[in-house]
């Protein structure tokens, strides 16, 4: 069965950090470009970041550049999002999905294959 576990939400101070971890199985995690969104209450779902299939490029919405991190590790078929210097405005549902790509995508309607989400509250 292929499946997308996301872990590492919780909640923290701004100005604090937090790592996502996001663990695949079922797929060949190394063929994918993977991603990831958030969903704030009342918001439309947006995309966070995403990377290559091999890691080797990376996009960044403006609102998170600068502060978080995509990076990946095919041997573990895991993709991580390290966030860093935290504000209120980043509580969301965080999810991972991956993508019918191999490059960085930002179009959503590439991604096929979504996690459950995991909740990273930000506190003020």
């Amino acid at each position: 069965q292929v499946q997308l576990v996301e872990s590492g939400g919780g909640l923290v101070q701004a100005g604090g950090s937090l790592r996502l971890s996001c663990a695949a199985s079922g797929r060949t995690f190394g063929s994918s470009a993977m991603g990831w969104f958030r969903q704030a209450p009342g918001k439309e779902r947006e995309l966070v970041a995403t990377i290559s299939r091999t890691g080797g490029s990376t996009y960044y919405a403006d609102s998170v550049n600068g502060r978080f991190t995509i990076s990946r590790d095919n041997a573990k078929n895991t993709v991580y999002l390290q966030m860093n210097s935290l504000k209120p405005e980043d509580t969301a549902l965080y999810y991972c999905a991956a993508a019918r790509a191999i490059l960085a995508t930002i179009d959503p309607s590439k991604y096929d294959l979504w996690g459950q989400g995991t909740q990273v509250t930000v506190s003020s």
